[in-house]
């Protein structure tokens, strides 16, 4: 027969175990929220480098709750890296912004058989829960054949439209969008001068 004083221990050993079971992470993506265009001219992109500001280049949700300070969100993540996140998001919004499907993602300074070339440097990269997603980008459009270039700066603060981090990184996709906008815009503009 078990002792009373055995099932007691036993019990609490259920409970503290069961206490101290951390909490399960959430992982989150950007999404591509541009609807296909018409198609157009078969013009080829390539988009990268993308950087991103060392404080957000990490695998946890980097919150700001104050203006020096930031809070990091253990078990909110995104699913791969930020860089790679915006990198992706910009290529299916270029395709279906330009018609085409020949854009592709590149790591290196130099893109091999591309027309053009978007480089994009992230500077501010705010998520505040609940209300906005904020992005700060300058960017490099760069034909290839004669290396004209433009470059810009997307700046852009989306409101939070539904709680929770998913709605965070629904603002941050549309933040992406406009970024990715003013670079089809950019691409179409130096493809207009290239006649």
């Amino acid at each position: 027969m078990i002792q009373p004083a055995t099932l007691l221990v036993s019990a609490l050993v259920v409970i503290l175990v069961v206490g101290c079971a951390s909490p399960a992470s959430r992982f989150y993506t950007l999404s591509a929220t541009t609807a296909a265009a018409e198609p157009g001219p078969h013009l080829s992109v390539s988009v990268g480098p993308v950087s991103v500001p060392a404080a957000v280049d990490r695998p946890e949700i980097v919150i700001s709750t104050g203006t020096n300070q930031v809070r990091l969100e253990e078990f909110n993540r995104w699913a791969s890296p930020l860089k790679d996140e915006i990198s992706r998001v910009v290529v299916e919004n270029l395709v279906a912004m330009l018609g085409t499907g020949k854009v592709s993602q590149s790591l290196q300074v130099v893109s091999g058989d591309a027309a053009y070339r978007a480089a994009i440097e992230v500077q501010r990269f705010e998520s505040t829960p609940g209300e906005s997603a904020r992005l700060d980008a300058v960017w490099t459009v760069r034909r290839a054949r004669d290396d004209k270039s433009m470059t810009g700066r997307t700046s852009v603060q989306e409101k939070v439209q539904q709680e929770g981090y998913e709605g965070l990184a629904a603002a941050h996709s549309r933040a992406v969008a406009r970024l990715s906008r003013d670079i089809a815009d950019a691409v179409r503009t130096l493809e207009g001068t290239s006649r």
